[in-house]
């Protein structure tokens, strides 16, 4: 006979659907600084990329001016000038569009690329890049790819290919143990909708970067530098616009129009820097906007002095390091917590995670268990990161400690499709009571599945005369005279299981609140 199960009452439906929602939020443990720490990034990328466009732009128009005024001299190179352009706002324009569909997915139609409210979702990335059949993951891996491929070829400088080739790279890396994920698995899964903007924003400054020096190549071979040199402007290049709290900001600052024989002084702030490449930096210990400011000297073939001014906007950051509890947002005393530790930009391989109040073991690709000691304290789980040859602090994050919760006792048998089912009180149809051969308990809620293991129970039983007649079992299974008060129990008549002890994880034996209420259908 099939078991009836009680029904659920809409309050109780409504209560377990607030539970729900309750522990997602808890469960989701990053913080609106890093939210906001990637809408700083975005908006410094924007910028440069926009700067980068404006000055390609410049350089298509005096490919435009060459090609009228010495077609045969010029085609060539503005040909091939025009197809860098068409390639590189191709995939451009793809990275625009993604970044418009995942805020779409996840602020709706009305949703803002500028603006984001659901910064945090960790959903609209996952379904945009990575839906079965419709996901654009596999498809901007390909472009990347065959971008790439292409403009590297039309790059002379070697060590400007490989910048190029490490910008846009779209190789997992080796030493992070990515449990067979690809490429836009990698990038794209379970990503708060932010920071996969913020990813496209930066694709879109490498694209702009890497058009920017096949440009400078095939302009170089017409001498379009050299046309007009009163028009030349002095450029900063960083390798970073955004730089973590305590590291260092590189850029190269030069001249549009370079000449090997005759190097252009450089000066920042009123000081000359000492560098024949044109290379500065500067350690950043303060977060913030800043402005790197300072000109550029140089003589021109007439003898004259060139004094061209320059400027270049950059952020500094704080550590932005992220640690969730994959359950919840406290850690159980004696009990294996399962923990992600991350953080945005640094591979997991060179990340350094230490916890005080308890043993921390690391399980590869950014995944630990952590086993706090204590009940009632705190556990607090230092991150910290190699970055440019030394170790850097990036986050301290506190837990709370506390014990596990009480299990709830139940008799397990199979259903009718051989799966397992957990009688926990009710009514019970004697055929499944008599194949019961113990009692199990489990903390098991939805979220929380921790087994336990059941010491003793009593079951107690009424006669006719209404007196108790308790049955005392000192292990998990039942015993053999409770099988047969189980055997001689009519249809309708009820029995319960109380005093149940139960040891945990954490080698707490505990006896139980409550007694199993049962009843023989």
């Amino acid at each position: 006979m099939a078991v009836k199960k009680r029904p659920i009452s809409p309050r109780q439906k409504m209560i377990n659907l607030m539970y729900v929602v309750l522990m997602a939020m808890l469960a989701l443990n990053v913080s609106s600084d890093v939210l906001n720490g990637f809408s700083l990034v975005d908006k410094s990328l924007q910028t440069t990329t926009s700067n980068a466009t404006k000055v390609n732009q410049g350089i298509y128009d005096d490919f435009e001016e060459q090609m009228k005024a010495n077609p045969k001299k010029v085609k060539e190179w503005y040909d091939k000038a025009q197809k860098v352009r068409r390639i590189s706002d191709s995939l451009f324009n793809f990275a625009e569009e993604l970044k418009e569909l995942i805020v779409y997915e996840s602020d709706g139609k009305d949703g803002d690329v500028t603006n984001i409210r659901n910064r945090e979702d960790l959903e609209a990335a996952t379904s945009v890049m990575l839906a079965p059949g419709t996901g654009r993951g596999e498809a901007l891996y390909n472009a990347i790819n065959s971008y790439r491929e292409q403009i590297i070829k039309m790059v002379t400088d070697s060590a400007q290919r490989r910048i190029i080739a490490s910008n846009l790279n779209t190789e997992v890396p080796q030493n992070v143990r990515t449990l067979g994920k690809n490429w836009q698995e990698y990038m794209f899964e379970s990503m708060p909708t932010a920071a996969a903007v913020t990813l496209l924003t930066k694709l879109q400054g490498d694209v702009r970067y890497a058009e920017g020096e096949v440009l400078h190549d095939l302009s170089a071979n017409i001498g379009v530098k050299d046309i007009r040199v009163n028009e030349l402007n002095a450029y900063v290049i960083p390798s970073s616009q955004v730089i973590v709290q305590g590291g260092r900001f590189s850029a190269q600052i030069l001249m549009a129009a370079v000449d090997t024989t005759n190097r252009p002084t450089i000066y920042i702030g009123g000081r000359k820097i000492e560098s024949d490449r044109g290379i500065y930096e500067t350690i950043c210990n303060t977060t913030g906007d800043f402005t790197l400011v300072g000109y550029i000297e140089m003589m021109n073939a007439q003898g004259e002095l060139v004094r061209r001014d320059f400027e270049q906007k950059y952020s500094v950051v704080p550590p932005a390091a992220t640690v969730s509890a994959d359950l919840m947002n406290v850690l159980y005393a004696g009990y294996d917590n399962p923990m992600s530790v991350s953080v945005p930009g640094v591979p997991a391989n060179k990340l350094q995670v230490s916890m005080t109040g308890g043993g921390l073991t690391p399980k590869g690709d950014g995944k630990f268990i952590a086993r706090p000691t204590g009940v009632g304290g705190e556990a607090v789980i230092t991150v910290a990161a190699q970055t440019e040859g030394r170790l850097q602090e990036m986050g301290k994050f506190t837990f709370r400690v506390r014990k596990l919760p009480d299990p709830t006792a139940f008799i397990a048998y199979a259903d009718g499709q051989g799966g397992e089912n957990r009688f926990k009180g009710g009514k019970l149809a004697k055929q499944v009571l008599m194949n019961a051969d113990a009692l199990g308990a489990a903390v098991d809620d939805g979220l929380l599945n921790i087994p336990f293991r059941v010491q003793g129970f009593e079951t107690v039983f009424y006669d006719n005369m209404g007196n108790a007649i308790p049955e005392v079992s000192n292990s998990a299974e039942f015993t053999a005279r409770q099988k047969t008060m189980f055997r001689s129990l009519a249809r309708g008549k009820r029995f319960f299981i109380t005093r149940i002890r139960a040891v945990g994880p954490d080698g707490v034996e505990r006896t139980l609140d409550g007694a199993m209420d049962v009843t023989v259908n």
